[in-house]
């Protein structure tokens, strides 16, 4: 046998007394240890709440705990500061799905419901109406340090609409892994604004899906340019995306004009350097419909975008132009797009890198001014009507883009977008794509 010099020399037995005095405080931890692992997770608890005592709760709230709110009027806000559930039991905040409305009044000078340093919080099932009142809905306010996996959906937010500045939901500090989802925003002056305007707020990682905005004053949506990101716990440094996806941006009512004329959708750069420069937008499945003083989509950085339906017959639809940067990376593939102008615009792009546009169908008042990289089908506006099935509804749920039998067909399948992306195999309503053709929905 090898002994080291560091082996301690083999003492006598202890007695049966002593031996005992030694193994039972290691016993005991052991023992005490199989409790505690054996011992089941605190149950989640379901708290139960109306306008009268539901402030006393919030601070009280608990990883795993579910706030129930009554049906009512609720009409002293939101604070949820420093409240943090963990990924496996988040923090979940709710009005009631069936029978009633908790419905949380706009306040003059005020936001309705505050967020500051909150992670793993879920809201759903709450109405928010302002009333005209110059005041916001939902803010991540820029005195806390940070929101992350806070998750939005089933909300209705309306009549934040005092001033094209008043935002339905908005972050001014940084914030990643939010989930906005399935939520219905109306007659706001702004209805996401995700970012702050100097770019010092990251918006990271973001899920933006089936939430339908409409008739804003300003933009339905913009994500702000992003400056170098700060160091900070928890927010990503590796390639992240923001997937915004079968939405519909409506702004045929209302909205400003002149120099406060807005599209319905803008998307910023991520940083020139740094964590964040290789990030992207995945745009898909989304109906961009009319803007009466703007275009529908503008957008610079890294985008994919494909299977959209843009149509505005009161402006262009899509400009990919220079903004706080330039365009960088951008695919454009398999979308139908109607608008005044070009329709379809790319402009003063960064040379370095990779623009694909490719298997669009534009129909464009001028289409001699579409002179775009790739195949793609570029025609007359008033076509529209001959091959589409009801391309010119007065509404967004009547509209049509399907092409008559074989009107948009194509010899060749045409670029192939990058396999990690979903859906690329079907079409804008979800259908296989059989038929190489032009356009986002498929015959």
């Amino acid at each position: 046998m090898y002994h080291s010099r560091h082996m301690p020399i083999p003492k006598a037995n202890p007695s049966p007394t002593k031996r005992m005095r030694i193994r039972t405080p290691c016993t005991f931890l052991v023992f005490l240890l199989a409790l505690l692992l054996a011992a089941p997770a605190a149950a989640d608890r379901v708290r139960t709440a109306d306008p009268d005592n539901y402030r006393q709760i919030l601070n009280r709230l608990q990883p795993g705990d579910t706030l129930q709110l009554a049906a009512g009027i609720y009409r002293d806000g939101l604070s949820l500061h420093s409240l943090q559930g963990t990924p496996d039991r988040p923090i979940t905040i709710t009005g009631p799905e069936n029978g009633g409305t908790a419905l949380f009044l706009g306040r003059e000078g005020r936001i309705t419901i505050s967020l500051i340093d909150v992670s793993h919080i879920t809201l759903r099932h709450l109405s928010l109406d302002g009333e005209g009142k110059r005041g916001h809905g939902i803010v991540a306010e820029g005195r806390g340090r940070f929101t992350h996996d806070v998750t939005l959906e089933n909300l209705e937010i309306t009549r934040f609409d005092a001033d094209q500045a008043f935002n339905a939901i908005s972050t001014k500090a940084p914030a990643w892994n939010w989930v906005i989802r399935d939520n219905v925003i109306s007659h706001v002056g702004t209805g996401l604004y995700l970012g702050d305007s100097d770019g010092s707020a990251p918006f990271v990682a973001g899920f933006i899906e089936g939430n339908r905005i409409e008739h804003t004053t300003g933009y339905n949506m913009q994500i702000k340019h992003q400056a170098p990101r700060p160091d900070l716990a928890g927010l990503p440094t590796t390639p992240r995306e923001t997937v915004i996806r079968n939405n519909v941006f409506d702004k045929s009512l209302g909205g400003s004009d002149g120099p406060m004329a807005r599209p319905n959708l803008l998307l910023g750069h991520w940083p020139l350097e740094g964590p964040g420069k290789d990030d992207r937008y995945l745009v898909y499945g989304n109906l961009f419909f009319q803007n009466l003083t703007e275009r529908l989509f503008q957008a610079e950085g890294n985008v994919i975008a494909y299977n959209n339906l843009f149509v505005n017959l009161f402006g262009e639809a899509v400009s990919f132009q220079a903004h706080n940067d330039q365009p960088r990376r951008i695919w454009f593939v398999n979308n139908t797009a109607l608008g005044l102008g070009p329709a379809l615009r790319l402009s003063g792009a960064d040379e370095r890198f990779e623009q694909i546009i490719d298997g669009n169908a534009i129909f464009a008042e001028r289409p001699e001014e579409s002179a775009l990289p790739g195949e793609n089908l570029i025609t007359s506006l008033p076509r529209a009507e001959e091959v589409l099935t009801n391309p010119f509804a007065a509404v967004p749920d009547a509209l049509d883009l399907s092409p008559v039998g074989g009107s948009l067909d194509r010899a060749a399948a045409g670029i192939r977008l990058p396999p990690d992306l979903p859906a690329t195999d079907q079409d804008y309503r979800g259908k296989p794509r059989g038929q190489a053709m032009y356009g986002a929905v498929a015959r």
